[in-house]
């Protein structure tokens, strides 16, 4: 849905607990009150309510919205609010909606060790791929050791072995004396037993995982060196999730695009000083790319960067170690059609697909966005995104690269052959 960001609009979010002050949530004027500020607004010809004046660069009190330049109006009807508010999209425009990816794709972020379970599972999870052009699913749920064995063992038993990957994980508990050894032991047996990668690297690094002197443990922290170092001489790429998006680190109040969704999920919210601010997790990340460059790192959601891809861009140019993971950002890509056909275009060989939890009615917004110029369609949840999205119409060659090939570049355990060239 589609709606501006006045104050009033944002009633329904406060009730849902954000927290804003008793004075940001008076309602609109109902009754003979309403009908009275009506008339004025109307005798005014300025809007349907009362009006007040403000300066340049001052903002509408609660509860009002500028309806001329200097002049805020209080609406003389009942407002709905977000949650409520659903717009018929009166736009007539061509629709191409794309229910299979034009190219087989492989998911570099698949969330589905639950459904690995057996060959049953497989078949039903094949079946589903196949409608929507998945050619391969990387399980990235940092599965290590015994767990991993027996997945293997399900996946290697089945007609459909080379449909999915694993990724193994990192025990970060106990980080200390000897933990180093320890790690890169089983990271060399993971990877004898079939893992293509580490990952997905959670985003508790960083933000909650402690050492056992109940320090917080740093992304950069010396003592993981030698983890990292054995992924570059194993060659397997590092699929790691770094900190929220940054509005997640912010106030929540009517300024911050994500309300809705830190009202819904209060849990996702992240407090300073509680936890490291936003752009100290990204510094610490980086310095790890850095300081590593024999490995190959790949930050998932576009290291929530989506939002300012001139960012990701700079990644990009210091560290050509570093690719990325379009997993859950599409409501960034999707708003910016013409900046992000640009840079997708420009860094096609550092950008790769994923798609984050398993859902299978998401997967053809993301075709359609990658695939199309159609222009003002839904997203598939409003809670991420209130604004609408536009087809960024991919040349094939950048698409391929997203698809498969830059998977295929940089991750050696995955099927070579029979793709499309």
């Amino acid at each position: 849905m589609r709606v501006r960001q006045s104050g009033l609009l944002w009633l329904g979010i406060i009730a849902l607990g954000a927290g804003l002050t008793a004075q940001q949530t008076q309602p609109p004027p109902t009754g003979q009150q309403g009908q009275q500020q009506g008339q004025a607004g109307r005798q005014g010809g300025r809007g349907g309510g009362r009006g007040v004046s403000i300066q340049p660069g001052q903002e509408c009190p609660a509860g009002m919205t500028e309806t001329r330049p200097g002049t805020c109006t209080t609406p003389g009807l009942p407002v709905p609010s977000i949650v409520d508010y659903r717009p018929r999209n009166t736009l007539v425009t061509a629709q191409h909606p794309v229910p299979k990816a034009k190219f087989p794709a492989i998911d570099y972020h698949g969330h589905i060790q639950g459904q690995l379970a057996s060959a049953e599972s497989l078949n039903r999870l094949v079946g589903i791929m196949d409608e929507l052009g998945l050619r391969v699913m990387i399980a990235a749920d940092s599965v290590s050791g015994e767990r991993l064995k027996t997945t293997m063992a399900v996946i290697n038993a089945s007609p459909h072995k080379d449909r999915f990957r694993v990724m193994t994980g990192i025990n970060f508990q106990n980080v200390g004396p000897g933990w180093a050894e320890k790690a890169v032991a089983q990271l060399d047996a993971d990877v004898k037993a079939g893992a293509v990668g580490i990952g997905e690297v959670s985003k508790e690094f960083g933000l909650r995982t402690r050492k056992p002197d109940g320090t917080l443990l740093a992304i950069d922290d010396p003592e993981l060196a030698p983890i990292w170092d054995a992924a570059g001489r194993l060659r397997i790429p590092v699929f790691i999730h770094t900190a929220e998006p940054q509005e997640f680190f912010e106030p929540i109040d009517n300024h911050n695009e994500r309300l809705l969704e830190l009202s819904l999920f209060q849990n996702r919210r992240v407090t300073v000083p509680e936890f490291p601010a936003f752009n100290e997790l990204m510094a610490q990340r980086d310095r790890l790319f850095k300081r590593h460059p024999k490995t190959t790192f790949v930050a998932a959601h576009l290291g929530w960067h989506g939002n300012d891809l001139g960012r990701l861009a700079k990644l990009f140019d210091e560290m050509p170690n570093v690719y990325a993971e379009a997993g859950a950002v599409l409501y960034d890509l999707g708003r910016q059609p013409r900046g992000a056909r640009e840079f997708l275009t420009k860094y096609q060989d550092r950008v790769m697909f994923g798609k984050d939890a398993f859902e299978p009615s998401e997967y053809p917004y993301y075709w359609r966005v990658f695939e199309t110029n159609d222009e003002y369609f839904d997203y598939y949840r409003d809670y991420h995104a209130f604004w609408k999205l536009y087809g960024l119409g991919l040349p094939d060659e950048v698409l391929k690269k997203i698809y498969y090939r830059n998977a295929l570049t940089i991750t050696s355990g995955l099927p070579q052959s029979g793709w499309p060239r």
